[in-house]
């Protein structure tokens, strides 16, 4: 296929006003390995009626979350007030995974998030991966075996001090000879799992931002885990069906891809590790092109 014209810089900024607020890092508590990105996912499950139900997820690499205690990265601009703890402890972690089939994909309800908030005293303010922005079938099927630009959005660890800031990291994607879709290059460590973009070109210096999926952890070349599949692995899995879905009235407009300013980010916490724990809910070096979220001031 064509090699897309949109600019980097473009799909960066709509990279982050639709979806900079949807990702979180994470590790295995008290032990420097096993750090990945997960994000927010909201699968429409109905909008027939004028509303818009959904079933909402951490999505991520399954790899990186099989044991016990877990550790989230609360950034501050997820949190509502904003918290004074950077981390949350989670217990049971690889139970309260389910692991997609043979994808590489493992997903949680996010409602014990949700109700950990509330008790807290603060809420989630997130941007999500909705059924609008994640890939179709059609969509995958237009990445061929010439490469083209690919956008991930993770969260590296720190050389010095294994700080976990938010990063976009421009690399490309095509298939390889398995019927795969690949990286090119090397992911940053801290980012498997997180979600992978492309732009689509529409003519006249448009572009419409696509989440292919995400990506896998690996040494080289890591293969895509695609939303197409991933999409339709949720829903047989029956993950989350104890749950009950969240009613929007009425549905949201979809946010434009092309528009949108930047979202305000903020540091983090500068003083001493605090630490929050709630039992689980449900029991390298850089590539050579890199972005990363400045902190507002203080």
């Amino acid at each position: 296929m064509p090699e897309p014209s949109v600019r980097h810089d473009a799909i960066i900024d709509a990279i982050m006003a639709n979806a900079g607020r949807s990702t979180l890092p994470f590790q295995q508590a008290h032990a420097d390995r096993w750090h990945g990105t997960a994000f927010w996912f909201n699968d429409l499950l109905d909008s027939a009626s004028g509303s818009e139900v959904i079933s909402q997820y951490l999505v991520t690499a399954a790899e990186v979350t099989r044991y016990d205690l877990g550790e989230l990265t609360l950034r501050p601009e997820l949190c509502e007030p904003e918290m004074s703890a950077e981390k949350l402890l989670m217990t049971d972690f690889a139970e309260g995974w389910t692991v997609l089939g043979d994808l590489g994909v493992a997903v949680m309800p996010t409602a014990g998030l949700h109700a950990h908030g509330r008790r807290k005293g603060w809420s989630w303010a997130t941007d999500e991966i909705t059924d609008g922005l994640a890939a179709r079938h059609e969509d995958i099927v237009r990445i061929g075996a010439e490469s083209r630009p690919a956008y991930i959005l993770g969260h590296d660890v720190g050389e010095q001090d294994g700080e976990r800031l938010q990063a976009v990291v421009v690399g490309r994607v095509a298939r390889g000879a398995d019927g795969h879709v690949h990286w090119d290059s090397t992911v940053p460590e801290g980012c498997a799992g997180a979600p992978v973009f492309v732009g689509e070109e529409l003519g006249d210096d448009r572009f419409r931002l696509v989440c292919v999926g995400l990506v896998l952890p690996g040494a080289e070349r890591n293969r895509i885990a695609t939303f197409d599949r991933i999409r339709t692995a949720v829903r047989e899995s029956g993950t989350g069906q104890g749950t009950e879905p969240v009613r929007s009235m009425p549905a949201e407009p979809e946010r434009d891809p092309r528009a949108g300013e930047q979202p305000e980010t903020a540091p983090r916490t500068e003083t001493g590790e605090h630490l929050e724990t709630a039992r689980h809910p449900e029991a390298g070096k850089r590539p050579g092109r890199w972005w990363r979220r400045k902190p507002r001031a203080r």
